[in-house]
């Protein structure tokens, strides 16, 4: 990377200041390939080693790094091979894959990272029986752990939707929301369900360590939603062709600084450098909100009139600008737009103008999908079924990634207020559609990849 300029110092210096810019996570993705055994006791033994050799000084590393640049990494984190793969030979009951999910705990916590991703399968096309194990695991595991997060990929444009593994996700989500219902359900913030996920994502809880990725990469994820909406407000009532220049602009400055400490932690810990992730990501910090962006762009509140075109002209200018700053650009990349963990879009609930419907809509052109969206804790399974089925059809046929994090939370219902705290903020329980699918879902099999999919 060329030298920056003092000037550009002291501009990120005053971003960092004033604009809540962050590096929010540096993530390590770890290959589990090589600690499959027949035996569980081996592959517990040989995953905790390898994990916490690999990751000893990354959030060491990390903080070092913020102390001499100044830019603060919000996370250290790491992503591991889907562990459905890595337990499918000595794993033979669900509970088997659990022990699994608390070694992972315990190396998280012995490395000091704050989440560990990868409690996952991939399951787009369909389940080998390690898979449904490890699936129906899922609630087990992430109520006797702290830090582990876990994802399930259902649907990609090339295999259709495995409407088997939709309708067992929408029952996962319950019996997860049931089994954490002590801390308002709190599990189901770290389940997320995707349709064409990436290999390489360093955000939770949807990160997991693809098998095409090398033995051990750093991946970075930036984020600055704070700097882009500053930067509006100095070209307000602009045209649309400002906005844009603005936008990109300032995307590229945020992603410079995540190369950077991408560079520099990857350097230091001997790690090949993997990807920056430029999503904008929102903190329930004010002044840290996409929501906030939209409405400097031009819409009273999120959810009003215009917000999707305002949201598409965001998501691709962010991507524009960022990807002229960096080497290699992957993970999701562009504008989340969570419920909880993002204060606009908490006031946008609230105000009335932001419906479950329209951040569907939204999530047709921003990265990724229905993300930290509390809803009422008796809604059907099957009702959590079709949501996840409406959201990765946008992807399948989109060619995007799309996914669904919502949390049924037990004893609450709408208009009621649910606290995660820290970095999941809190949320307004959203009313969902009443009307049942079940019809639908109960069908079973698969959703073929739509005609454009075919391009062999």
């Amino acid at each position: 990377m060329t030298m920056i300029n003092i000037f550009e110092v002291n501009e990120t210096n005053k971003m960092i200041d004033q604009e809540n810019l962050d590096v929010r996570t540096i993530t390590m993705g770890i290959s589990l390939m090589d600690c499959m055994d027949s035996d569980l006791t081996e592959v517990n033994r040989k995953v905790y080693e390898k994990i916490t050799k690999k990751a000893r000084h990354l959030v060491a590393t990390g903080e070092e790094i913020e102390t001499e640049y100044g830019i603060p990494i919000v996370n250290k984190r790491i992503s591991v091979t889907p562990i459905a793969l890595v337990g499918s030979a000595a794993c033979k009951t669900s509970e088997d894959y659990v022990t699994l999910a608390r070694t992972l705990d315990r190396a998280a916590k012995e490395v000091g990272v704050n989440f560990i991703g990868g409690y996952s399968a991939l399951v787009s096309k369909g389940m080998t029986p390690a898979e449904e194990l490890l699936i129906r695991s899922i609630p087990q595991a992430l109520a006797c752990t702290e830090r582990v997060c876990s994802s399930v990929n259902v649907g990609s444009t090339k295999t259709g939707i495995n409407m088997d593994a939709v309708k067992l996700m929408g029952e996962m989500i319950l019996e997860t929301a049931k089994a954490t219902k002590e801390k308002d359900s709190l599990g189901c913030a770290k389940l997320v369900v995707f349709c064409n996920a990436p290999d390489d994502n360093p955000f939770m809880a949807g990160a997991f360590h693809g098998v095409t990725e090398a033995d051990t990469i750093i991946n970075v994820g930036v984020s600055g939603p704070g700097v882009v909406k500053t930067a509006l407000e100095k070209v307000r009532g602009a045209d649309f062709e400002t906005l844009c220049e603005t936008i990109k602009k300032t995307a590229f400055k945020v992603t410079r600084v995540g190369q950077l400490v991408a560079q520099e932690a990857s350097k230091r810990l001997e790690v090949p450098f993997g990807i920056i992730d430029l999503s904008l990501a929102p903190t329930p910090a004010i002044g840290d909100s996409v929501a906030d962006i939209l409405r400097e762009i031009g819409v009273e509140y999120a959810g009003a009139p215009g917000t999707t075109a305002a949201l598409a002209l965001l998501n691709d200018q962010v991507k524009k600008g960022g990807v002229m700053a960096s080497s290699a650009v992957g993970g999701l990349s562009g504008a989340f737009i969570p419920v909880s963990e993002d204060q606009g879009m908490i006031d946008s609930v609230n105000a009335g103008a932001l419906t479950l419907e329209k951040l569907e809509a939204m999530t047709c052109v921003c990265s990724v999908g229905l993300d930290m969206i509390a809803i009422p804790g008796d809604t059907p399974a099957s009702t959590i079924s079709g949501i996840i089925a409406d959201e990765a059809a946008i992807g399948m046929v989109n060619q995007k990634t799309t996914a669904v994090r919502v949390i049924p939370v037990i004893g609450k219902d709408v208009g009621e207020i649910v606290e995660f705290g820290g970095l999941l903020g809190y949320a307004p329980i959203m009313p969902v559609n009443r009307f049942s699918c079940e019809n639908f879902v109960n069908r079973g099999g698969r959703i073929p990849a739509p005609i454009h999919s075919f391009k062999n």
